[in-house]
Order: structure tokens, then sequence, then C-alpha cells
């Protein structure tokens, strides 16, 4: 990761998942230190709590793992809606926390300076400033994980709609269909995450699969169960990115997430079906995310050098 992020302030980076929180010390070189998987600790409600504390000690293990090496700033990243100007999170689902000002939490907890972004948006970012999405000025950085979710750059600049925007995984595509987490049916993320994949065939096979990859396995054998699940999957991707395509215009879809790992599996049909739901629309390119499994941890890197940078 040195390349990617090349030399800047020293910072600590966070990024909490719905199930694993990612932590790690950016050296002044970019290079990313002592990066470690915690489980995420998801409380029944006020979640923020556990993963303040968590974050604190965290932090306080890295800085004592490199004495040399003094954090200027904090970046820290969650799901949800979250509200970058103000710094809040303003719901998260799956981590049962509301309106929570988790910027002044953190400088309060760090006693240093503080972003906080959504972390599709942060990852995202990484992808489009350091990736080959740079080349372009519209692009979506789309990630296919546990839930759906797009980063939106327009004139290269970030869309966030007061953390509103790039909700696509909870855009309808069938209406009255799978329930949602989000309280409603048929959207995307019900139909095409990776988690939906997994719990869609788990309903249908009495040998249960721990993830999607079993699931293409499966269809990829002959299983009529899983392959049914596969390309419902793909219909629904192919169409929720051409209605994407559509409003946005872009020039370039970037995929990633665990499902994108899918390779040709995932990204030929669904180029393939995208492109039949477009007449005179600009066809965007569609591209494999190349930051890895960082990118999380880089966007809130970035971010958090940023807020070193504004006057």
């Amino acid at each position: 990761m040195t390349s990617l992020l090349g030399p800047g302030a020293p910072v600590l980076a966070f990024d909490v998942g719905g199930t694993d929180l990612k932590s790690a010390l950016v050296a002044p070189d970019g290079e990313l230190l002592g990066v470690q998987r915690t489980p995420t600790p998801v409380q029944p409600e006020h979640t923020e709590k556990s993963v303040l504390e968590t974050i604190t000690r965290l932090g306080a293990a890295l800085r004592e793992q490199h004495p040399s090496i003094s954090p200027e700033a904090v970046g820290l990243i969650a799901p949800g809606v979250v509200d970058d100007e103000r710094g809040l999170g303003l719901f998260a689902e799956n981590l049962n926390w509301h309106d929570v000002p988790f910027r002044d939490l953190a400088e309060k907890a760090f006693g240093l300076p503080a972003s906080f972004t959504h972390d599709v948006r942060a990852a995202g970012e990484a992808e489009y400033r350091l990736g080959p999405a740079s080349a372009y000025r519209d692009a979506l950085v789309v990630t296919i994980g546990t839930g759906i979710a797009a980063a939106i750059f327009i004139d290269g600049k970030p869309v966030a709609g007061d953390g509103y925007a790039g909700e696509l995984g909870h855009s309808v595509i069938a209406p009255g269909g799978e329930p949602c987490a989000c309280g409603g049916r048929g959207c995307l993320e019900a139909i095409a995450s990776a988690a939906s994949i997994t719990r869609r065939y788990n309903r249908l096979t009495p040998s249960p699969v721990p993830g999607a990859r079993e699931v293409l396995e499966r269809a990829r054998a002959g299983d009529t169960d899983a392959e049914a699940v596969w390309i419902t999957a793909l219909d629904a991707l192919g169409l929720g990115l051409s209605h994407a395509t559509a409003l946005l215009a872009p020039e370039v879809i970037v995929l990633g997430g665990g499902l994108a790992q899918a390779g040709d599996a995932l990204f030929n049909p669904v180029r393939e079906r995208l492109y039949s739901h477009l007449t005179f629309h600009r066809r965007p390119k569609l591209m494999h995310a190349s930051i890895g499994q960082n990118a999380g941890l880089v966007g809130a890197a970035l971010r958090a050098r940023a807020v070193l940078e504004t006057p």
C-alpha cells in the first residue's frame, strides 16, 4: 500500500463493518502498519459506545507498537447513512445507532482532528483517486458484499447528497419481493448482495453453504437451485446498474466487494444484462476494483490527511 497512498501525515485509520472492524496506523511513507481485523462489537442498541471503546483501545495499542510514529489525525468510516459534512452517523440498520456525532466523539477520544464518512464512499474515493478509474470524470464505484452501495463521482467530484446518495442497494428492483433489512421489499440488496444470495439459496437446500462463493460453485456443478439464485442476482444487478446509468451516465462502473471476486462469472453476464437494457445511453466500461481488501482503510487515511490540509 506504500506506493498507493504515498508520503503524508501519519494517521490512524478505522473501518467499521457489519461483521469486522479493521484498524491500522498509516506511516509517513503511506504504509499501513499493524493492519488488524477485530469482530465488530454489535450491541442490541447504541453499538456506537462499544465501537468507540474498541477503536480507542486499538489506537492505543498501535501507538504502543510503533512509538516512533505520532499520528496527527484519525480517519473513521462506517456503513449506514452518514452525513460527512456534520460527521454524523444518521442511521445504520445492522449496527443499531441513530444520529451519533462520531467525528466529535473520535476527536475527544483521541485528542486529534478526525474525519468520519461512509465506508463505501471512502473505499470508492480510494479507488477513484488511486486506481484506473482516476482517468475518468464520471464514475460509479459499486461495492457488492454483505450489502450493496455506490460511491458517485460526477465531473471528478464526489456526490454525497447529505449522506443519502449512493444507496443503490435500496433501489427497488422487484416490487413486493424479498424483504430487505431497510424495511422495504424487493431491494437490489435483498436479491443480489453476497449475503442475500447465500440466504436465498440456503432456504432451498438441505445442505446450507457459508457464502455466495459456494452458491456459485454449486451452480457451476449443475445445482439448479443454486443456478436459479445466481441468475436472479445477475438479472437484478444488470437492471439496477442500468437504472444508475440512465440517471448518471457514468463513463465507468467499478465493481468491488466480496462478490466481485467471482470475476468473469459475474462481470461478463452483468455487462451483457446491463447493455441489453440500454439504447441511446452512454455505455459505461465495467472495471474490477484494484485497491484490494484494505480500500476502506486507504480511504479513511485519505480523509484523515485531508482534514489536516483543510484551513
